[in-house]
C-alpha cells in the first residue's frame, strides 16, 4: 500500500476532541516495547526521506501523530507533482486533515527529518499542531530555530512545543549523502 492510499482513509481512533475516524486504515502504533518513543516515529519519518531520495526528491520525511499513532506519513514530492508546496510537512497535513471535522488538527505531532520552512512552519501553527520534533537544523531556510522561531513566536496565536535533534546524525547524513551524490553525478556528467 503506498503512503498516498494510506493517507486517504481514516481509521477507528478518537483523537483530541473533534476526530473522526472509519476503521480500515492500518496505522503505526507506538508501545513501550518499541523503546524510545521520539525515535521510533522520527525512523518513520527517516523511512520516508529514503524513498524521497530514490525518487530524486530531496529526502525529507515527515510523519504526523495522534495518541500514539501515526495517522499520516509521507515525504518531499515537489518534483513528481510540480508543486512547490509539496513538501513532506504540508502533505501530512494535508493528510491528516480528513480524519477531523475542521481545519484544526488538534492533540497532534509532526516528526520530521529537517527543520521546517517559513512555509511549513506557518502552516504547523494554522493547522493547531501542538508539537513539533525534527531531527536536523536548516541552517538556510529553517523557520523554527535556525533562521526564525515561528513556532514559539508571542505575537501568532498558537505556538507548538519544539523539540530537535531526535535521531540528528542520520537525518543530516541521508541529506548531506543525497546531495554529495548529486554533486557527483554533476561533475561526472550523469
Amino acid at each position: 500500500m503506498t503512503s498516498d492510499s494510506r493517507n486517504e482513509r481514516a481509521f477507528d481512533l478518537h483523537c483530541g476532541s473533534n476526530a473522526l475516524f472509519l476503521s480500515d486504515v492500518p496505522t503505526l502504533q507506538w508501545t513501550p516495547d518499541d523503546g524510545n518513543r521520539d525515535e521510533f516515529f522520527m525512523r518513520q519519518a527517516l523511512a520516508e526521506a529514503a524513498l524521497a531520495a530514490e525518487e530524486g526528491e530531496i529526502p525529507i520525511g515527515a510523519v504526523l501523530v495522534c495518541q500514539n499513532r501515526a495517522i499520516a506519513r509521507d515525504h518531499n514530492r515537489r518534483e513528481r507533482n510540480c508543486d512547490p508546496t509539496a513538501h513532506a510537512e504540508t502533505l501530512v497535513l494535508r493528510a491528516a486533515s480528513v480524519f477531523f471535522p475542521s481545519w484544526r488538527i488538534e492533540d497532534s505531532e509532526l516528526f520530521v527529518t529537517l527543520e521546517p520552512c517559513v512555509m511549513c512552519a506557518g502552516a504547523l501553527v494554522q493547522a493547531r499542531v501542538d508539537r513539533v520534533v525534527f531531527g536536523t537544523r536548516d541552517p538556510k531556510g529553517g523557520a523554527v530555530v535556525s533562521l526564525y522561531e515561528l513556532l514559539n513566536d508571542s505575537r501568532l496565536n498558537w505556538r507548538c512545543q519544539v523539540d530537535e535533534g531526535t535521531l540528528g546524525d542520520e537525518c543530516a547524513a541521508i541529506l548531506r549523502d543525497f546531495f554529495r551524490a548529486r554533486r557527483d553525478d554533476k561533475r561526472s556528467g550523469a
